[in-house]
């Protein structure tokens, strides 16, 4: 299970089994989405793919369908890129509930409807009983990135600030309590939204050198990735992280850290210091950027993550190791 958790293990089976083979300069890339470029045109594309599994199906503040069509915009988004189309693939347990699947395709087509994308192609297969766990879902997704545009996960460079876009750990907490009926009480709710319409402003608003959304492995996780492909040190302050109450005392009471708990609806962003506030302005003007805030800066020195702690002392932040939450999404 910990090859699925997004953190350092995923990582290794990724490049021992995967890039070992399919190595190329699109898919070594290493963001969100592969940037290609159309022969012939000055056009580039961002194309990705991501499944989902998640258990329950359902939980507060969405579903796996929500979660599929809000992924993978997301994924797009992280490249600058204007999401356009997706495909869908189901594969299905046999004896799976036909109003079950009806509601989830309700959900993701109020999703592709608010994110403003199309569901164009897509494929079907039933499994034997047994053979799946009610019901799985893979979306692709295609956009095209503005000229000019050029936002990876390798351009942060030393002197830039980490924006947060709001609250972390929301998505985690919100799955592990409706799976387990743990019952915590307080509103626990998944962030899980569309991601597209905060992230173009924000490219009008000023300059981005790094989009990405803290998904499997948290900000944390997200923010060593970062560092690893910038070959930076980052510096965050413990102090500026924005958690809400209720999350926070969800993962005290099961041991886990908010910064390693997946989000489905909150970016990254690093920009450059004389960019900060004007884009940190524009993104609390939209309801997903309210609780924006400006968490720490990017420094020379080797690939890593520092937090300075509510005490003022430093400690390193690593990739997740292991696999704390299986299955949210």
């Amino acid at each position: 299970m910990a090859h699925g958790s997004g953190g350092r293990i995923s990582h290794e089976l990724i490049e021992k089994v995967f890039k070992t083979r399919f190595s190329n300069a699109l898919l070594n890339q290493g963001d969100d989405a592969a940037e290609c470029k159309i022969q012939n045109s000055k056009f580039k594309i961002a194309f990705t793919t991501d499944s989902y599994v998640v258990k329950p199906l359902f939980f507060p503040g969405g579903d796996i369908g929500r979660l599929a069509v809000c992924g993978t915009v997301n994924d797009l988004a992280m490249k600058g890129a204007k999401a356009l189309y997706l495909s869908a693939g189901f594969i299905i347990e046999e004896g799976f509930s036909l109003e079950t699947l009806e509601k989830v395709a309700d959900s993701m087509a109020a999703a592709a409807k608010e994110a403003g994308v199309f569901i164009v192609t897509g494929d079907t297969k039933v499994v034997d009983k047994g053979a799946c766990d009610g019901l799985f879902i893979n979306t692709s997704g295609v956009g095209v990135i503005p000229e000019g545009v050029n936002v990876s996960g390798s351009l942060a460079v030393p002197g830039d600030a980490v924006i947060l876009s709001g609250t972390v750990g929301d998505h985690g907490a919100a799955v592990i309590n409706a799976r387990n009926n743990f019952g915590l009480s307080g509103s626990l709710f998944s962030d899980a939204a569309p991601l597209n319409g905060l992230a173009g402003a924000m490219l009008k608003a000023g300059m981005i050198h790094v989009l990405r959304d803290p998904t499997r492995g948290g900000l944390a996780t997200t923010l060593n990735e970062i560092a690893l492909q910038s070959k930076v040190t980052i510096n965050i302050e413990e102090e500026k992280i924005p958690v809400k109450q209720e999350v926070k005392g969800a993962c005290e009471m099961l041991g886990l850290d908010p910064l390693y708990v997946a989000n489905e609806g909150k970016l990254i962003a690093i920009v450059p210091q004389e960019d900060s506030e004007k884009i940190l302005s524009v993104m609390r003007q939209y309801p997903l950027g309210k609780a924006a805030a400006i968490i720490g800066k990017v420094e020379a020195g080797q690939p890593r993550v520092l937090l300075t702690t509510f005490l003022g002392s430093k400690r390193p932040l690593m990739m997740l190791e292991g696999e704390a939450l299986p299955r949210i999404c």
